[in-house]
């Protein structure tokens, strides 16, 4: 397609909603999943509420290094205006807790929930038996069983696989062809998330600053304003 025949995309714009947090333009190469209906094709990683309220990410994934809580999913499903994923635990928070959390998490209304990368494929199975939202499992490593996270009622593949990322998601996607649904972190660049893209991923999860360090960057903007008035 040549310039001239490009799709002009009309904007509007808000003076308060000027600082939002954009996705990298890369992530729009990706192909989606969609989900429900809703074509999904960058996945904002935060537990932060304010951020979570302020991006243009087409979905939030929403995983923490501590027990899953309702009252967090809670308060990510009130302030977040698109399709929400959160992690139900699957490692140290296991069993009958980790199916509980994940029927609720349903009934409240995310889209999908995320087991960690020790989740027991048993647990998977249990898991899948009682929901009807996708189960999300996460990779990190070529050693994760996946093949048996799949065959267990696994739906999509969440990988993070570090700086091995591209090469893992390069062997599942020649492993199970183009079909099955892939999410991938994309790295810190534009050209790590394309390399991402290339190898297989349909969605990318894209990491923000965090509110300290935006706010680190509107407090020199302030003080620069207050030296030059």
């Amino acid at each position: 397609m040549t310039k001239e025949n490009e799709k002009y995309i009309p904007e509007v714009k808000s003076i308060l909603k000027s600082r939002i947090i954009e996705v990298p333009k890369a992530i729009y190469k990706a192909s989606g999943i969609t989900i429900f209906g809703t074509r999904i094709k960058s996945l904002i990683f935060s537990t932060d509420v304010a951020i979570i309220n302020n991006n243009n990410a087409g979905s939030i994934i929403a995983v923490y290094p501590f027990t899953p809580q309702l009252s967090i999913i809670h308060s990510i499903l009130e302030v977040a205006s698109v399709p929400v994923f959160v992690g139900v635990g699957g490692g140290v928070t296991g069993g009958p807790r980790a199916i509980n959390i994940a029927l609720q998490a349903e009934l409240m209304g995310v889209y999908g929930v995320v087991v960690n990368s020790p989740t027991k494929n048993e647990l998977i199975k249990e898991m899948k038996e009682i929901l009807d939202i996708p189960i999300i499992a996460t990779v990190g490593s070529i050693y994760d069983d996946y093949h048996g996270k799949i065959e267990a009622g696994a739906r999509i593949l969440n990988v993070s696989g570090g700086i091995n990322t591209i090469s893992l998601v390069k062997e599942i996607r020649n492993e199970y062809g183009k079909e099955f649904p892939i999410i991938a972190t994309g790295g810190p660049t534009e050209e790590s998330i394309l390399a991402t893209i290339d190898a297989g991923a349909n969605a990318i999860t894209y990491t923000p600053p965090s509110t300290a360090e935006i706010f680190t960057e509107v407090m020199k903007g302030y003080r620069k304003q207050k030296r030059d008035s």
